[in-house]
């Protein structure tokens, strides 16, 4: 008996215990957690602390950075569109009223295709030191603008035409050469780049259509020294040069009137601004240095200064679009954004020409197109223009509307 007084059974107990195998279904089944979560809710287990509600997993917690980073990038790529869109529109107000009254477009670029009128004149302003610069800037601005001369300023003359069919992933070029032959209204048949130094803008969109039977939705006037400050903000451009070529513009570099001089070789080189645009504008090569053929021994015409201007262009759409380009442009995207159209004046506004930027960077780039590829195609006309055939025309124009 024990010493508390209860009474203390006697002899083993009167029951068994059994120790059970586990069954094949028993095996089969999913392990019993609830005594798992538990344990986990006691808050005096070593290395187990209860989760409180509110606590975000440990990989949630060690990634908010990631958050920042993202929207960061989207502000950066929002100030660059901002940058673009106000730049672009700024410029647009500044084309000549008269200007857009000829033209035929519409702003859907996103979905239509539409042939724009590029323009760029021979107005040299007089910080380019160049002979013949123009000092007055309001003749500057008319020249710029797309204005018909007044106020006493000279006519300046188109030194380049281009046609581009863009929009709806659309990207083709059809160069016109200066020295073309047309019939500009009102002033009788002379070279078309003429048009420009009579009536601005206006007379040229009207020549161009009359000479080719075209429609003109949009037209941008280039600035050259905006396109050369553009040209330096993308990091230079590219130029594929068919043979050799040399050539000393305004007196060559050194000669203390904003000269530049230029040695490129066969295949490809890389421009800054002011050499890609000196290479856009060369009508004269010189002589090049060493042995082998060279743009002055077999001949430069038009038609190769028409093409030269082309090559410069596809250099812009290779820096813009390249996949290898993308850091470069991200990180200067705001700079890039207000420089751009700070090189041209349009009709097109910031909704317009993001939709032709936009389709353009899903567009094939085409092969470059002139409007006498040769000039066999074409024939000799008065005062050293060039007599473009009817039939010509036809086919230069089915490709550039029809691909």
């Amino acid at each position: 008996m024990a010493g508390n007084g209860e009474q203390q059974p006697s002899g083993p107990p009167e029951y068994k215990v059994y120790r059970s195998r586990k069954g094949l279904l028993s095996r089969l089944r999913s392990a019993d957690l609830s005594s798992l979560r538990e344990r986990a809710r006691r808050p005096n287990l070593p290395g187990l602390r209860r989760r409180k509600d509110g606590d975000k997993p440990s990989g949630e917690r060690k990634r908010p950075w990631l958050r920042w980073i993202g929207f960061a990038v989207l502000g950066w790529l929002l100030i660059s569109f901002l940058a673009f869109a106000v730049s672009t529109q700024l410029q647009s107000f500044k084309l000549a009223s008269d200007a857009r009254d000829a033209l035929n477009g519409n702003p859907f670029l996103l979905t239509s295709q539409q042939t724009i009128l590029v323009i760029g004149t021979d107005a040299r302003s007089a910080s380019s030191k160049e002979p013949g610069a123009e000092t007055r800037q309001k003749c500057i601005d008319q020249g710029a603008q797309g204005e018909a001369p007044h106020d006493g300023c000279p006519g300046y003359r188109a030194d380049t035409l281009l046609l581009v069919r863009g929009g709806g992933a659309t990207f083709r070029k059809l160069s016109i050469p200066r020295d073309s032959y047309a019939e500009i209204p009102g002033h009788g048949t002379q070279k078309i780049n003429g048009a420009y130094a009579y009536g601005g803008a206006k007379l040229e969109i009207q020549t161009v259509k009359r000479f080719l039977g075209i429609d003109i939705d949009h037209v941008v006037i280039i600035d050259f020294q905006g396109f050369q400050d553009f040209i330096d903000a993308i990091g230079g451009v590219t130029v594929d040069v068919p043979h050799k070529l040399c050539a000393d513009i305004s007196g060559g570099a050194g000669h203390g009137q904003g000269g530049i001089t230029l040695h490129l070789g066969k295949g490809e080189n890389h421009l800054n601004g002011s050499k890609a645009l000196a290479y856009s504008r060369i009508r004269e090569p010189s002589p090049c240095p060493g042995k082998g053929k060279s743009a002055f021994t077999l001949g430069y015409s038009d038609i190769d200064r028409a093409k030269a201007q082309q090559a410069v262009l596809q250099g812009i759409k290779h820096q813009l679009t390249s996949p290898f380009r993308l850091p470069y442009n991200f990180i200067k995207g705001p700079i890039i954004g207000w420089s751009a159209p700070q090189a041209f004046v349009s009709d097109m506004g910031a909704v317009t020409m993001s939709q032709l930027v936009l389709s353009t960077l899903f567009a094939s780039s085409g092969k470059t197109d002139v409007l006498c590829p040769t000039l066999s195609a074409c024939e000799p006309g008065p005062s050293s223009s060039i007599v473009v055939p009817d039939s010509t025309k036809r086919h230069a124009v089915d490709q550039f509307l029809n691909g």
